[in-house]
């Protein structure tokens, strides 16, 4: 069974909401990131990407997390207030006519080495180190883990939350530029949050959406700090559990994580094409070519659209091998383009789906042999079955809109 927690949380003060909260600091490099908060000093991408603070300074500098706890310091005296009693939040995200709504809560560390929490990347060793400096040097998650769960399990979760949207007023609600409501709510009542305590012992698992760096440091803290601390019951201890937006599966959309290869490997258009035609159904289109079903691929290089369908043999009982991700990657990137290893090569980017397929024809008409390819979208069901069976998705198989905002809800460990 899952387990939450309320939490004495920090946060920006409601008229202050809009100015303080930022897109995740790896959602954004240094440059869109710094100009995003160009002319705004309470903007939260100067604690959890501080670096756009120090010009011509490395992002892994000492500096660079000295400054985030500093501005997260300025930040606390300007713009933000601390619950003192423990509580619970509802965050709900409205994008393009859809809402999802999540609780905000603290979740255990132990639960996610356990394997209650679930995940389904493996995570990189220095963007891990670069977290678990931020959190050392800040004492504080101050970025949520997005986590989901099965609703058919506790239907009543939903249903708690739903009941207190409507009877309560919201803590605060603005709008961003990109047209997303975000709406916050404070649950402080005892017996509604022992509601929704008893309601996730019915869970038996939570999923890793998006932020297993963030999961990883903050696991990794808490250990070390076990160690340090010679305490008879340190069970309490605020830096065993993480802040954590926990949501129905069915109201989180995945949207495509589509590809970006610079070159042909060497090979002129035609032998590209032809290699490609002895694994796919490859179809010239006039249309942009947006995969409507699994299996389906848009290809498009040097002002042309192509369809691409694969009918060939993959192994259905494997849930990782059956993934659109997988079946482009083994089937092409790899035997004909050499990628054998995406994590790395530094000839594939990967393009998020809110960007829109036009940006695919951008990138691939500013190279000469540049190639990119439309993805249908991996389902929260392929996810959970894959983390359910232990296993690891290839990197970049999902992008969820909207995004967590940081900044919003901060967990300060003392």
């Amino acid at each position: 069974m899952a387990t939450i927690r309320a939490f004495s949380a920090l946060r920006p003060r409601p008229d202050m909401a809009h100015m303080v909260a930022a897109l995740p600091y790896d959602v954004l490099n240094v440059e869109e990131a710094t100009k995003a908060a160009e002319d705004n000093p309470y903007s939260f991408l100067r604690v959890d990407k501080a670096e756009i603070n120090l010009e011509g300074v490395d992002p892994y500098d000492e500096r660079v997390y000295e400054a985030a706890r500093d501005n997260l310091r300025w930040l606390i005296k300007n713009a933000m207030v601390w619950d003192e009693k423990p509580c619970l939040f509802i965050y709900r995200l409205e994008m393009d006519g859809r809402s999802q709504a999540g609780l905000v809560a603290c979740t255990s560390i132990d639960e996610y080495l356990s394997g209650i929490i679930k995940k389904h990347e493996n995570t990189r060793v220095d963007k891990e180190n670069d977290r678990i400096r931020h959190v050392e040097m800040t004492n504080a998650n101050t970025g949520p883990i997005f986590l989901a769960y099965r609703l058919e399990e506790c239907p009543d979760i939903r249903d708690i939350m739903a009941l207190w949207m409507y009877l309560h007023n919201e803590l605060f609600e603005f709008t961003t530029d990109d047209g997303i409501v975000h709406t916050v709510w404070k649950i402080d009542d005892p017996d509604v949050l022992m509601a929704l305590f008893i309601g996730f012992t019915n869970v038996s698992s939570l999923y890793i959406a998006d932020g297993h760096h963030r999961q990883a440091a903050a696991v990794n803290v808490g250990l070390k700090r076990r160690k340090m601390y010679n305490e008879e019951d340190i069970s309490e201890a605020e830096y065993n559990y993480t802040l954590s937006v926990i949501f129905p599966d069915n109201e989180l959309l995945i949207m495509d994580y589509n590809r970006f290869v610079s070159d042909l490997n060497g090979l002129t258009k035609e032998e590209f094409l032809e290699s490609v035609g002895k694994i796919f159904e490859v179809k010239p289109v006039k249309y942009v070519p947006k995969p409507q079903t699994a299996r389906t691929f848009g290809m498009y290089m040097t002002d042309q659209w192509y369809e691409l369908k694969y009918s060939g043999e993959v192994e259905e009982t494997d849930p990782v091998a059956s993934l659109d991700v997988s079946i482009l990657q083994d089937k092409l990137l790899a035997p004909i383009m050499g990628i054998n290893d995406p994590r790395t090569d530094k000839r594939i980017d990967f393009i998020g789906g809110k960007r829109g397929l036009l940006e695919l024809e951008r990138r691939v008409n500013a190279e000469i042999l540049g190639v990119a390819f439309a993805m249908f979208p991996t389902s929260m069901e392929q996810l959970m079955r894959i983390a359910d069976a232990g296993l690891i998705m290839p990197p970049k198989s999902t992008w969820f809109e909207p995004k967590l905002l940081s900044g919003l809800f901060i967990h300060k460990f003392s």
